[in-house]
């Protein structure tokens, strides 16, 4: 068993997620303390802004290389905040460019930097041999929620809902299938920061004040992604298209967040899945929106509930993740799986970042 600090930082640029987790790669031995270290306005701001420019943004430009310097930094600090040694680091980066079907996904951050700093081996670009095979590249918690859903009753729904919304179902026989449902939190909290200069809807209050309106409903259901079959993954910024040409804009603030979400709960009851779920079970920053949770409950057949229903820390998860997935790059152990990202066959990935040795002399 190894002690794993894991870390990630998702398309809702809120922050970085950490959580110390003991294990394999295919047990749990303990779990340890866990944080979100939020990012200052600034350094979103940026990441945004980099994210709006990476289809044509050239690896070496001082925007990026400054953004990314911050957001490395800020992952040194989240590891020396938890406290806690480890023996290996799961850092995901940023995601700020994912188009599988180019075969190109962009994560930034600083590995070596990382462990250089914190003396401690980095495990990361998990995703690029996936998508370098013909895979999707993402999700890849999948194998993290079989681990610890290990004696649940099945099939289950595992519903992760953060920047984009994805799902896993698990078979009675432990079967994994994964893809991206749609949108998640992140076209929310766009409309919700160009309307009132705020973050996010907290509490789900202004969405919960408004009415979707259901023509603006119903061409956003309209976009191809949604019909597509999995495997299928999402950028953050894939609905744009879409968003711009359906009418949002003419409604209200209130009617709008009402709206998108009621665009992200009608995506996720469309999914298409082998056999309905017994269970839904959501993790994300989407689960703290009531009004979210009340639009997937009017839709869904099955109970949903939070994962900390379960004693789960939706909060962690993510980060919890990459801890495993560290191990597992280590081990030589695949990430990834056909019937998670469409990848031929089960695949490794990862690459580790070795600090440099100390010299004693």
């Amino acid at each position: 068993m190894l002690r794993t600090i894991g870390l990630m930082s998702g398309t809702s640029l809120d922050g970085v997620d950490a959580a110390w987790l003991e294990t394999d790669g295919e047990r749990i031995a303990a779990f340890g303390p866990s944080l979100t270290l939020p990012y200052d306005e600034r350094l979103r701001t940026d990441l945004r802004r980099v994210l709006d420019l990476a289809p044509t943004m050239d690896p070496s430009d001082r925007r990026l290389k400054s953004a990314e310097a911050r957001l490395t930094e800020h992952h040194v600090r989240a590891v020396a905040a938890l406290g806690r040694g480890a023996d290996l680091i799961g850092f995901h980066g940023q995601t700020i460019l994912h188009q599988p079907d180019q075969r190109r996904t962009w994560q930034i951050g600083d590995a070596a930097e990382l462990a250089w700093r914190t003396g401690v081996p980095v495990a990361f670009d998990f995703r690029s041999a996936d998508v370098a095979a013909g895979g999707q590249g993402a999700p890849l918690a999948p194998i993290y929620h079989k681990t610890l859903a290990a004696n649940l009753p099945k099939p289950l729904a595992v519903l992760n809902i953060g920047g984009v919304a994805n799902v896993t179902w698990i078979g009675r026989d432990g079967e994994l299938i994964a893809f991206d449902t749609g949108p998640g939190n992140g076209p929310l909290d766009d409309w919700i920061r160009d309307c009132t200069g705020q973050a996010f809807d907290r509490d789900g209050e202004l969405a919960r004040s408004g009415r979707a309106d259901p023509t603006v409903l119903n061409r956003l259901l309209a976009d191809p992604y949604l019909s597509r079959p999995p495997p299928k993954s999402l950028d953050r910024l894939d609905f744009a298209s879409s968003l711009a040409v359906s009418g949002l804009t003419q409604l209200s603030p209130a009617d709008g967040a009402a709206t998108l979400v009621a665009f992200t709960a009608a995506a996720v009851e469309a999914a298409p899945l082998p056999m309905q779920p017994v269970r839904w079970l959501v993790a994300g920053g989407g689960r703290h929106n009531p009004t979210l949770m009340a639009a997937l409950r009017s839709r869904l057949t099955a109970p949903v509930d939070p994962v900390e229903a379960l004693g789960w820390d939706g909060d962690a998860l993510e980060a919890q993740c990459f801890g495993l997935l560290a191990v597992r790059t280590q081990a030589g152990m695949p990430l990834s799986f056909p019937g998670t990202t469409g990848v031929p066959e089960a695949t490794r990935g990862g690459r580790i970042a070795v600090p440099p040795a100390v010299d004693r002399r």
